[in-house]
């Protein structure tokens, strides 16, 4: 049975695919501060200090809340660390800090009941509260498998009694990597799996008349994690539920990265008006991940504002091409042009170069190309653009061979030399143009230009790219009608998707460029990666004011990884340290990135405790796993290699599991 056939109509997971509208949500009550409803997008995080470590969880949770967190989560591995968030929750009251705090509860049901007497909200995962994580392969009969569900229940019906005496919130916290044996061996590792695991513990609670509930499906792949978000709330609608979501990309990581991974899975369901409250799982102190949240949730408090001006009645109904599906990934089918773009060809980068003096062919280090003089010969970065946008420039220098230029259409027809150089057309251009690349041939397009009747007489030929642009606040929403429309006419024509910023997306930054820089990369992850993720584009072109190169061909390749369309460099899937942790994560990151990041194509998980081991880094290549003081755990996906290594041991072991398995390779000096 298809994914689709489970719903009456696909677009169940949003209110509208075309226009900003938020999912209303039940109102949830968690101390003073409520979510879901008409309720602000609410930000969060949590503290990596110990439990038990009362004045500097304090002292943190204080540094959080002064930062904007509007909920304080602190893990409680066990009945003493619950029972010690009293003496902390007392402590910041006597501060006078009163956000609310979430106890954060894996395997130990005791610890729960204990903590929600004490705290304002619990977060239980449903795949090791009274549940089974050993990765065996278990097979159930029907009888079986309901037996193993009441076996559950008895353990879960005494937490929830007690929430209810307690005015207590919980949160249902489904993640990818820690499905339990039960679910893994009848849905298997999917988002399908994933929503299933909660909705069995959500409808234990409702068989129970407890409503006080927020539910999230984490994942450290945004891809499995926005399928899994839809593919519950289209689930919850149909069961006539709509709980509040909590939105994250568990394990993203730190720096850019972090950030960026972030902003790919996070905002594709912002824009699409799913979410209620937040949190960006950054390997950095929980404090700055506040300013990232905020940011990103910050651009939806104007959409909303707009949502209010437009009539229900007045929003287009959009409905799905029947050869996309939202659940399951699946790239859009397009024609491959000169074995380089669309087809099976990588999305491909084009950077804008029209503003920069092209009398210097040192110009081009920032978009991956490094020139050596001596040599008078360029070497080719693992991050190097495809395409560069010269608009009406014409450089002073040669271009290495596989730099393709673009170029204006009318500057393009007077070049007397035009190999590796293709034109840009505007419609009307392209329409009326007397001159034509036999390669390759861009042209402009958007949502107003392909209703047009010049549109219908557009001649297509393998040798057309359209170019993707947009001027609306919901761009990305605008830029996918497109694409649903070109799937309906059945073009399979590629495209470039282009973003294009001004100086006022960044209004509300400070002069700080840092800011500017760090809303440049969530809003254009968030803009672009919500396409890519849903196969949509054969190319992406942004463009910024104030951004140089680098920092948009960075962030470019950073989208591209994110979404899991192009790889270019390692990616590490690390927690963002909590009171389990049992080594310096930040430290120790780093640690590992400086002696493996030039492996391109190569996933490591580093991982604070045994909780977040095997389980969230569910598809990493390798996993550096914290098991013990001073104590670490190598896996090969997730396959136990060596135990208890010595921390100051532990690089090397991992560096030559890898070198064993043939992946290794030594930094090229070139």
């Amino acid at each position: 049975m298809s994914t689709n056939s489970l719903y009456t109509f696909p677009e169940a997971y949003c209110v509208s695919l075309n226009q900003y509208a938020r999912f209303l949500t039940r109102e949830v009550a968690i101390g003073d501060v409520k979510m879901g409803g008409h309720q602000p997008i609410r930000v969060q995080s949590m503290t990596t200090t110990h439990t038990l470590d009362t004045k500097g969880t304090v002292e943190q949770a204080m540094r959080m809340a002064r930062a904007g967190c509007e909920y304080v989560r602190i893990t409680a591995p066990s009945v003493k660390e619950a029972s010690n968030l009293a003496v902390i929750k007392k402590e910041l009251i006597k501060r006078g800090c009163h956000v609310p705090l979430i106890a954060d509860i894996h395997f130990t049901p005791n610890a729960a009941e204990v903590a929600a007497r004490l705290v304002e909200k619990v977060r239980i995962n449903p795949g090791n509260y009274a549940d089974k994580k050993r990765f065996e392969n278990v097979e159930y009969t029907a009888s079986e498998y309901e037996a193993e569900l009441a076996r559950i229940y008895a353990k879960f019906k005494p937490l929830v009694a007690i929430c209810k005496e307690y005015g207590t919130a919980m949160r249902i916290g489904t993640n990818h990597g820690s499905l339990s044996d039960r679910i893994m061996s009848h849905y298997g590792d999917t988002p399908r799996g994933m929503v299933e695991s909660a909705m069995e513990f959500i409808r234990m609670c409702q068989d129970m008349n407890y409503y006080n509930l927020v539910i999230s499906m984490k994942a450290s792949n945004p891809q499995v994690m926005v399928q899994a978000y839809r593919l519950l709330v289209a689930t919850m609608v149909r069961e006539g539920m709509n709980y509040p979501l909590h939105l994250g990309v568990t394990e993203a990581g730190d720096g850019e990265d972090g950030r960026v991974k972030s902003a790919v899975g996070i905002g594709a369901l912002l824009e699409d008006g799913l979410g209620d409250t937040i949190r960006v799982s950054l390997t950095e102190e929980p404090e700055f991940e506040i300013p990232v949240a905020a940011a990103l949730v910050g651009r939806y408090h104007h959409r909303a504002l707009l949502q209010k001006e437009t009539p229900k009645n007045e929003r287009d109904a959009v409905h799905l091409p029947t050869n996309f599906s939202p659940y399951i990934y699946a790239r859009r089918n397009t024609q491959e042009l000169n074995t380089f773009i669309g087809g099976h060809q990588v999305p491909r980068v084009v950077i804008d170069l029209s503003d920069k003096n092209l009398k210097n062919p040192n110009i081009l280090d920032q978009v991956g190309y490094c020139y050596t003089p001596l040599l008078d010969k360029y070497h080719m970065a693992d991050q190097s653009t495809d395409f560069v946008y010269l608009a009406d420039q014409l450089p002073s220098f040669n271009f290495p061979g596989n730099l393709k230029q673009l170029y204006n259409y009318a500057t393009w027809k007077t070049l007397s030399n035009k190999a590796n150089c293709h034109p840009l057309y505007t419609l009307d251009e392209y329409l009326g143009a007397n001159l034509k690349c036999a390669s390759l041939n861009l042209v402009r397009i958007s949502k107003k230009i392909i209703q047009t009747n010049a549109f219908n007489r557009l001649p297509i030929d393998d040798t057309l790219v359209f170019v993707l642009e947009t001027d609306s606040c919901h761009g990305m929403a605008e830029q996918r009608d497109v694409f649903f429309q070109l799937m309906k006419m059945d073009l399979s024509v590629p495209v470039i998707v282009r973003r294009t910023y001004a100086d006022s997306d960044w209004v509300g930054s400070s002069i700080n460029s840092d800011e500017i820089s760090s809303k440049f990369q969530l809003f254009s992850a968030t803009d672009v990666g919500a396409l890519l993720i849903d196969g949509l584009g054969d190319g992406l072109w942004i463009d910024a004011p104030g951004i140089p190169a680098k920092a948009i061909l960075s962030t470019s390749f950073g989208i591209l990884q994110a979404t899991r369309s192009r790889i270019s460099k390692t990616e590490y899937i690390s927690c963002p340290s909590c009171g389990r942790t049992l080594f310096d994560l930040q430290t120790t990151t780093q640690m590992i990135r400086s002696q493996t990041d030039h492996l391109k194509g190569l996933k490591i998980g580093i991982m604070g405790c045994i909780v977040n081991g095997p389980g969230e880094m569910a598809d990493a290549d390798y996993g550096y796993v914290g098991t013990g003081p001073d104590k670490i755990t190598l896996y090969r996906g997730k396959e136990v290699v060596k135990k208890n290594i010595a921390s100051s041991d532990a690089l090397n072991a991992l560096i030559d599991l890898i070198k064993e398995d043939g992946n290794w390779m030594e930094v090229c000096d070139a």
